[in-house]
């Protein structure tokens, strides 16, 4: 048998192509459609610069649901404000407060909650939402989602191109999961204040070296607070009315109105919150 000649291979390394993606590159394919993040230094380490459109993001967290509007806020009301579509919340730990949100550009009269009894009911739920043309993301707390339930979820985010976010505890680091990309949020106590330290721990690129920091604290809140606190100085710096004057009539919210403006417990002055505890039905 006659020896089959060996062709020469080049020593060097072979040359990038047009469309090839490589492990050490960060996925930048114009066919995955993203919603930017609203934070400018999430989106450079995010494939195609933003959250991923159709895809699963799965949060780990240490203390599951503490922060997570101040993370996804800003694509969200970025998201609602182009197009319609509700916000579905699947079994949230906690409910979201509506000024906090109204400040950061998101109308909670698009927010869906879904209060499930079961692990297998939020699951359900959340797998239903994604398959809903009217729903335009699903935020959803799924601590004890098996990898094979999780899948479900992915298959049908793909089907419809919804956004999808996943919140589960830190503990389940070490299971494998099918979402495309995998973050580690914490918040850390800084000389300013609070701030959110996002590792991605899983993305269609190179490992990300350092963690990224992100404030903890909404801006477009602190000036509404700021605002406020500045009309309840100006109030109590009136003169008393003098008793000729007639007095104004007083000006009665409606219920609804009242109580969407205050938080849990009657204290005006906890704006800074994003959710409260959520109440059994």
């Amino acid at each position: 048998m006659s020896a089959v000649p060996l062709r020469s291979v080049p020593a060097g390394a072979p040359p990038r192509l047009a469309g090839v993606w490589l492990a050490d590159q960060l996925g930048t394919s114009t066919a995955t459609r993203v919603q930017a993040t609203g934070h400018a230094g999430l989106d450079a380490q995010l494939p195609g610069g933003g959250w991923p459109l159709g895809a699963m993001t799965e949060v780990l967290q240490p203390a599951t649901g503490l922060h997570v509007w101040q993370l996804v806020l800003p694509a969200l009301a970025q998201a609602t404000a182009a197009r319609p579509g509700a916000v579905v919340l699947v079994a949230p730990p906690y409910e979201p407060f509506a000024p906090a949100l109204r400040a950061g550009g998101l109308d909670a009269a698009r927010l869906c909650r879904v209060q499930a009894a079961s692990a297998a009911q939020a699951l359900w739920a959340a797998e239903q939402a994604l398959r809903c043309r009217d729903v335009q993301a699903v935020l959803a707390w799924l601590p004890q989602a098996a990898p094979e339930s999780l899948r479900r979820l992915q298959l049908a985010a793909a089907q419809m191109g919804q956004l999808l976010w996943v919140f589960r505890s830190a503990k389940v680091r070490q299971q494998a999961s099918p979402a495309p990309l995998r973050l580690w949020v914490e918040a850390v106590a800084a000389s300013g204040g609070a701030e959110l330290q996002v590792q991605v721990l899983k993305r269609r690129g190179p490992p990300m070296e350092q963690p990224l920091v992100l404030p903890a604290s909404n801006a477009a809140l602190a000036r509404v607070l700021a605002a406020s606190a500045a009309r309840g100085q100006g109030r109590r710096a009136l003169p008393s009315p003098q008793p000729q004057q007639p007095a104004r009539p007083a000006v009665v919210l409606p219920v609804a109105a009242w109580l969407d403006r205050l938080p849990a417990g009657g204290v005006l002055h906890a704006l800074d919150r994003m959710a409260v505890a959520a109440h059994p039905h």
